[in-house]
């Protein structure tokens, strides 16, 4: 067993899921005035309980500390930077840019790394560049034996459809293909489909869950995802953002590993 297969064994529980909260949207989203202080938000996020949680660098090294006892979550490391932005891929165009390596973020104690796989976006050379990176970041990741989440999306502007099935499926395929371990990508809003997209790849497969929305529905589509094979959730906003986010994250950690 090498030292990828035992971190990411320890990033699943007991139910062979994990439910990871994803606070790293501060790298690529403007946040709102009022969001609070990131170390108060990461330690109500951690109050909660989740399985792991996916920040940048730059928030572990400041915070370290929170992550330093037995039974705190597993922290993830982001590992780069795009233009998630609407209105500023509009203005300046798309981009991608490996901001850390997973010998460095291991070093800093990263219990995984996440990258970005972004179909469709406006020049060719982006994706082949993209698609260059993840593979290295690949290679690399096993040869230090830190897992590598490859967070395989439609974001870029060719397609309009970010949750379309078959666009989907060839994106998580082509993150499989290139040494993911596990795969993060949107729910497809149906089960048939999205057990499809599962399927299709060899490695475990969670579900982001993207803007903020209403409650109920987010619980739906957590409970959709799981009846359809995901292998579990990494929810930013819907968690932190919540009226209770510990409540929140109970909730849907007790819909990830099966207690309700």
């Amino acid at each position: 067993m090498t030292g990828t297969e035992i971190r990411l064994g320890r990033l699943f529980a007991a139910s062979g899921r994990s439910f990871i909260t994803a606070y790293d949207h501060g790298t690529t989203l403007r946040l709102p005035l009022d969001t609070g202080s990131p170390r108060s938000v990461l330690s109500t996020i951690i109050e909660g309980g989740p399985d792991g949680v996916l920040l940048s660098a730059g928030m572990l090294q400041t915070n370290a500390d929170l992550f330093a006892r037995r039974g705190a979550p597993a922290p993830v490391v982001r590992a780069d930077w795009t233009v998630i932005d609407e209105g500023w891929k509009a203005d300046s165009g798309e981009f991608h840019r490996v901001t850390v390596s997973p010998a460095d973020a291991l070093h800093m104690g990263a219990a995984a790394i996440c990258m970005y796989l972004i179909g469709g976006p406006g020049p060719g050379e982006m994706f082949a560049d993209n698609v260059a990176a993840v593979a290295a970041a690949a290679d690399e990741a096993h040869r230090v034996g830190v897992p590598f989440i490859v967070e395989a999306t439609l974001w870029g502007t060719r397609h309009k459809d970010k949750k379309d099935p078959e666009q989907l499926q060839h994106m998580c395929r082509i993150a499989y293909e290139m040494g993911a371990d596990a795969i993060k990508t949107e729910y497809t809003g149906d089960v048939a489909s999205m057990r499809q997209v599962i399927a299709s790849v060899g490695v475990p497969v969670l579900t982001l869950g993207g803007a903020v929305g209403d409650p109920e529905a987010v619980h739906q589509a957590a409970r959709d995802a799981i009846d359809a094979g995901a292998s579990g959730l990494i929810f930013g906003r819907n968690v932190w953002a919540a009226e209770d986010p510990v409540a929140t994250t109970r909730a849907l950690l007790e819909t990830v590993h099966g207690t309700s």
